[in-house]
């Protein structure tokens, strides 16, 4: 034997005994992660919702949280934490424990909040492993019928006269729908008052109650006072008009072109989530939404069924990215 070969023998004893070493100091903790993954989900699963109740994000949630628990075998709650545009309650989202028992269920404000805010309490890329782009819906501009109009021109018409008197309310500054008001102001050369509150709920109770003299909403929000008469919807943002909402023109048959914006929800979890439990919730909330009776549901609430999985949902966050931030340009609104 050579003294080449038995040099090249004493290093490769080397490495085995190095990487047995490397593996034996693993293994409790692969040991572990694999014994959480085969208990999980033995304790209930919190879907933590940034937003008050009431609003797209909150009633989507609700909606799947009791067949998602039939999915997953589970006891899962809804839990809101409302507070700066849905940063507070994804704040805490970033810093729960990763092991599957926080569950995010947000909108798009988590894409769009980093460019409204000098600084946010988490990093979307670093901090979220993205699950389900659930469903989306349309911004809807609605009124009181007492204010007297009936389409976007006539609105158009009573704030130019009124020469910013008027205000609007939101789901909260930096929401989509604060975002589509303002694009909607400086499209129409209008100024109002931007009036933000605790999510898409409150928001419509104060049209209601006559604190706003408009709402820019998701859809699902103002939906059902809509049908029922009790708002009266200008216009919404969506490609067509809703389906069950005839009457209600969109933006770019209201005279805007390209005045097309949605909202929509999705569901994350923290980054270092074992991907086979990111996996089971993501493939359990698709099967939830993919069964038609639910489809149906949701779409009479004002939203439509996505059921896309972590890749189409971050490729839709980073095609979409670039048309917030153009919508942030015009509309004119500086980081706070």
């Amino acid at each position: 034997m050579t003294v080449e070969t038995q040099v090249s023998i004493r290093m490769s004893r080397r490495r085995v005994l190095k990487a047995g070493a490397a593996f034996a100091a693993a293994a409790p903790f692969i040991a572990r992660a694999t014994s959480a993954y085969a208990a999980w989900p033995d304790r209930p699963i919190k879907l933590l919702v940034p937003f008050g109740a009431g609003g797209p994000v909150d009633v989507m949630a609700r909606l799947l949280q009791p067949m998602l628990s039939e999915e997953l075998k589970a006891s899962i709650f809804v839990e809101n934490k409302p507070g700066a545009a849905g940063n507070i309650g994804v704040g805490l989202a970033a810093n729960s424990e990763p092991d599957g028992y926080t569950v995010l269920v947000t909108s798009n404000t988590i894409v769009i909040n980093p460019l409204l805010y000098k600084s946010v309490p988490y990093d979307l890329d670093r901090d979220f492993a993205p699950l389900v782009d659930l469903a989306g819906s349309p911004t809807a501009f609605a009124v009181h019928p007492r204010l007297g109009v009936d389409t976007v021109a006539e609105f158009v018409a009573l704030a130019k006269q009124k020469a910013g008197a008027l205000n609007y309310g939101s789901a909260g500054f930096a929401t989509p729908s604060h975002l589509a008001g303002e694009f909607f102001k400086n499209q129409a050369g209008i100024q109002m008052t931007h009036v933000p509150f605790n999510g898409a709920g409150p928001a419509n109770q104060a049209l209601l109650g006559g604190t706003v003299d408009m709402v820019s909403g998701a859809l699902p929000g103002a939906h059902p006072h809509l049908i029922a008469g009790t708002l009266k919807g200008l216009a919404i943002t969506g490609e067509k008009r809703w389906f069950d909402l005839p009457n209600v023109p969109t933006m770019v048959e209201s005279g805007y072109p390209g005045f097309v914006l949605d909202t929509y929800t999705m569901m994350l979890v923290p980054a270092k989530t074992p991907p086979n439990i990111g996996e089971r919730l993501s493939s359990a909330a698709r099967a939830v939404l993919q069964k038609p009776d639910v489809r149906t549901k949701v779409r009479a609430m004002g939203l439509e069924v996505a059921a896309a999985g972590p890749r189409e949902l971050k490729a839709r966050i980073a095609r979409e990215l670039p048309l917030w931030r153009e919508v942030v340009k015009v509309a004119g609104i500086t980081p706070q």
